[in-house]
């Protein structure tokens, strides 16, 4: 992608992203780690002594965990698109993929977790799209 289409895309994510996220993308820190049987996903306010963006962050995925779970992606489709790499995997399988949520000091953090190699790729593709759009 030139880097002119990248920074278009990320700015049309970004406005998406704040139609459907409570907390303040400016204030909060995005962070999507793969591991062997999933990923970690982390969303971290950069003034830990933000109440407000603590308690939007931490609603917002103890929200998106019981959604993921059923197989609900409607978030993240909303902001990425319906195609976004790794969603069909994930809407397919979702009951064979543990979501976790844990409350951070600085935030909250969803653990994706599942044996199956094919929801593990999915996962990776999922998170390597929101990196790229996220950037």
């Amino acid at each position: 992608m030139r880097d002119d289409s990248l920074a278009e895309r990320r700015e049309e994510v970004a406005a998406k992203g704040a139609s459907v996220m409570p907390f303040d993308l400016t204030k909060t820190t995005h962070k999507f780690d793969k591991t062997a049987a999933g990923g970690v996903q982390t969303v971290a306010a950069n003034d830990p002594a933000d109440a407000t963006q603590l308690q939007l962050i931490r609603g917002h995925l103890r929200e998106e965990a019981a959604k993921f779970s059923r197989g609900d992606f409607s978030d993240p489709s909303a902001i990425h698109g319906h195609d976004m790499p790794g969603l069909a995997e994930l809407r397919e399988g979702a009951e064979r993929v543990d979501v976790q949520f844990l409350e951070l000091g600085d935030g909250a953090r969803l653990t994706y977790t599942t044996t199956e190699d094919l929801l593990i790729q999915g996962i990776h593709s999922w998170f390597d799209a929101q990196t790229t759009d996220h950037g």
